[in-house]
């Protein structure tokens, strides 16, 4: 990857690589984890417990092949698991239906089940030999004889093993090979040898795609995404241009929503049925309530929680705000740290000043206020209900209740002073023009 960060925490979806691997195991059924450790054990770690707490971290203090680092997690192995899920923190794309898939293999009688799949040109990938139903080997394509090179269904490297029989057929794996290493492919002939039975199952190719470099991140990052707008689809949402759309790992858009093109969801997003999430909007930790507009070039940000029929326009940022039903902030403004009564209305170009260089102050406007355009509301300042605030007003004290406010300077004027003021600029322009 050529980075400073684990290549397990890199990201999908705004989750690292190796919780979408966590949450695939969760979805296959009730178990236990057992995380394999190098690089980056302690952040590791503590990513896969946002998503799946208690998890047992074992370190692999060498590298000495696959095998070997399925056997630093020996502990959790000798407690005696009816059945040992093998996969790797670097296939994020694996589903939960494929280990479940090879769980049901086991619970049918056979004692190792190798996830395996059909690519395109299977050059360069190891082939699973069957024989009589049943798998009999792993090859490698180095090793593989020319016949063996024709098959085109390959190893994925994710297994199922029968908890009985996994600690002695790993222990039986050896490194007397060119590397020095011990691979969990071998134990598939090991198997074999003893009598016991092994299968494949046929898993979609993108199912074992492993990540190794920036162009494979965004490859997967670009299936992820597909699979999420088409479950989307189905379930009910409306995406006009769906290729345009980015979810987060976490997205939750309920049936009957629209999205329009160029929509951005980062984690945290919650958008209720009815709602319209117009084009070039950007949402993240927020909650857009039943039937609520959004955009277009709206900005929500962690904390924004909009109620039923609620608005946020075009160039309108929120953050951490409350606005209740059927308020409106239609544009240009930024509404930060405050509560938003029903029915109020935001002009354009209003912001509340939360922040005073050292704390965050809240802003609380009543419901069906009237906030006139351009107006400063320096916070901790309320605004009642169905009180005015004349346009272009500094607010820094409390409004009461169906007052009218104003905040700002007596407008003065002079009658023909523009002009002198033309001229006196004209020739302070031509005296610098005459000094170069």
């Amino acid at each position: 990857m050529k980075s400073a960060l684990p290549k397990v925490l890199h990201e999908i979806a705004g989750l690292p690589l190796v919780c979408h691997v966590a949450k695939a195991v969760r979805g296959a059924g009730d178990c236990d984890i057992a995380l394999v450790v190098g690089r980056g054990a302690e952040e590791v770690k503590t990513a896969v417990d946002r998503v799946s707490p208690n998890v047992a971290a074992f370190e692999q203090k060498e590298r000495l092949g696959t095998a070997h680092a399925v056997l630093a997690a020996r502990e959790a192995i000798t407690r005696g698991y009816d059945d040992l899920l093998i996969v790797f923190g670097d296939t994020p794309l694996i589903e939960d239906r494929a280990l479940i898939e090879a769980r049901g293999k086991l619970a049918q009688g056979f004692d190792i089940v190798v996830m395996g799949f059909r690519p395109a040109d299977p050059t360069g990938y190891g082939r699973l030999i069957e024989a009589n139903g049943n798998l009999i080997a792993i090859r490698e394509e180095k090793d593989a004889s020319d016949s063996e090179k024709s098959i085109n269904f390959c190893n994925g490297g994710l297994m199922a093993v029968s908890g009985k029989h996994a600690l002695a057929l790993l222990d039986k794996i050896r490194n007397d090979n060119a590397k020095g290493e011990f691979y969990l492919t071998d134990i598939v002939e090991i198997a074999h040898v003893q009598g016991l039975r092994v299968t494949a199952v046929d898993v979609p190719v993108d199912n074992v795609i492993g990540i190794n470099t920036r162009v494979e991140l965004a490859e997967a990052e670009a299936i992820w995404q597909q699979r999420k707008r088409r479950a989307a689809m189905l379930a009910g949402v409306t995406l006009i241009a769906p290729e345009t759309v980015f979810f987060a790992h976490d997205t939750l858009v309920e049936a009957d929503s629209l999205i329009e093109p160029n929509v951005f969801f980062g984690p945290g997003a919650h958008i209720a049925s009815g709602a319209v999430i117009h084009a070039f909007s950007h949402i993240e930790g927020a909650y857009v309530g039943p039937n609520a507009e959004i955009g277009p070039f709206a900005r929500l940000r962690p904390g924004a929680d909009l109620g039923e029929k609620a608005k946020v326009g075009n160039f309108c940022e929120v953050k951490n705000a409350t606005v209740a039903k059927g308020a409106k902030i239609n544009h240009l403004s930024y509404i930060g740290d405050a509560s938003i009564g029903a029915g109020a209305n935001i002009g354009a170009g209003t912001i509340t000043c939360n922040y005073d260089g050292y704390n965050k102050w809240t802003t609380e406007i009543g419901e069906g206020a009237f906030i006139g355009s351009n107006t400063s509301l320096v916070a901790p300042v309320v605004v009642g209900g169905n009180a005015y605030v004349a346009s272009g007003s500094v607010i820094t004290e409390n409004v009461p209740a169906d007052a009218l406010a104003f905040g700002r300077a007596k407008q003065v004027t002079k009658e023909g002073r523009a002009t002198i003021l033309r001229e006196r600029n004209a020739a302070t322009k031509a005296a610098k023009k005459a000094a170069k």
